[in-house]
């Protein structure tokens, strides 16, 4: 068996909340009771979004946490750059690749003009299957260096062509999952018509390049899932192991995100939260251990299976804060 290699990728995009700290601890758990690698890496890709000082922040977040990672920016390691937005030419390869196989081309159809199918059955992005009418009939050989060269008509983004065969895979917390990518999302964006790559690739090419084994994260990524290992067997790679996480809600039964600024872990560290209080809440949380007794991430490294993680959201309690100090 190859030796385990997991990855925690946040985007610097606001400050690490109670549900990033979960994942990140599964994560991490699942790597260390095997001995593996934890790699570091940052998903800066969506300029306009990064927030200044949150990289640095999410670093310092998961430290105190007690957590440690192997490679990444700070430390560097076998597969730099550990930075998204410093790995553009990665990112250019595979489209070239992708491409030469046939399953690339260029499209200039809108969000708007999918909204526009209004009949059509909504997918997994609340918009209707790109529709493969739309795909084009023909293109002349040389269109991708056209294209990469500017000498082509610009303003278009590059899709790729999914195939028609279901995608089957088991997830360590969902179970066995089938879908139908070509009827879910159809096409999807590898390279966005302003010129910033899609999440979609830069994560599958990273993954592959970095050796990853396996994906620890939320749950709300599972639809993701099915088309990337369409886009991970047409780069010639392995699927990873999956394991998506159930998501922490707030008291109102909503997903937690980076607006939540009372339960971010910078927040809770304020309030006078020790990290082994949070740990061992959180490891409660996931079902690791019968009760919320402070412990470091260290101690549950002995504990941890798959067999235990919980299959449903975690609600959290509205006086976290009160309960953790």
């Amino acid at each position: 068996m190859p030796p385990v290699r997991g990855r925690y990728a946040p985007s610097p995009t606001g400050w690490l909340h109670v549900g990033n700290a979960r994942t990140a601890l599964v994560a991490w758990l699942s790597v260390r009771h095997r001995q593996g690698r934890f790699v570091w890496r940052l998903e800066d890709l969506d300029p306009p979004r990064r927030l200044p000082g949150a990289a640095e922040a999410a670093e310092r977040d998961l430290r105190w946490l007690g957590l440690d990672w192997d490679e990444g920016p700070s430390m560097g390691g076998p597969y730099a750059p550990y930075v998204q937005s410093e790995r553009g030419a990665y990112y250019e390869a595979a489209l070239e690749r992708l491409a030469e196989q046939g399953r690339l081309f260029p499209c200039r159809r809108s969000r708007r003009d999918l909204q526009a199918l209004a009949s059509a059955p909504h997918g997994r992005e609340g918009l209707p299957p790109y529709p493969k009418a739309w795909r084009p009939r023909r293109l002349p050989p040389d269109w991708y260096d056209a294209f990469r060269t500017g000498t082509a008509p610009a303003e278009a983004a590059l899709r790729f062509r999914v195939d028609d065969t279901p995608v089957t895979f088991h997830d360590r917390v969902q179970g066995r999952i089938t879908e139908a990518v070509d009827t879910a999302v159809g096409d999807f964006v590898l390279k966005r018509r302003d010129g910033l790559y899609a999440y979609q690739l830069a994560v599958v090419v990273d993954d592959l390049h970095m050796g990853i084994t396996e994906v620890v994260r939320g749950a709300d990524l599972l639809a993701s899932t099915a088309r990337q290992i369409q886009l991970i067997e047409a780069l010639g790679g392995t699927p990873p192991a999956y394991a998506h996480v159930p998501l922490v809600l707030n008291e109102h039964g909503e997903k937690l995100s980076k607006r939540d600024e009372g339960l971010t872990l910078a927040a809770l560290r304020a309030a006078g939260v020790r990290p082994e209080r949070l740990v061992g809440y959180l490891a409660w949380s996931l079902g690791l251990i019968p009760s919320p007794e402070p412990l470091s991430a260290a101690d549950l490294i002995p504990c941890f299976s798959w067999d235990r993680v919980s299959r449903s959201p975690w609600v959290l309690p509205p006086d976290l804060a009160e309960r953790l100090r």
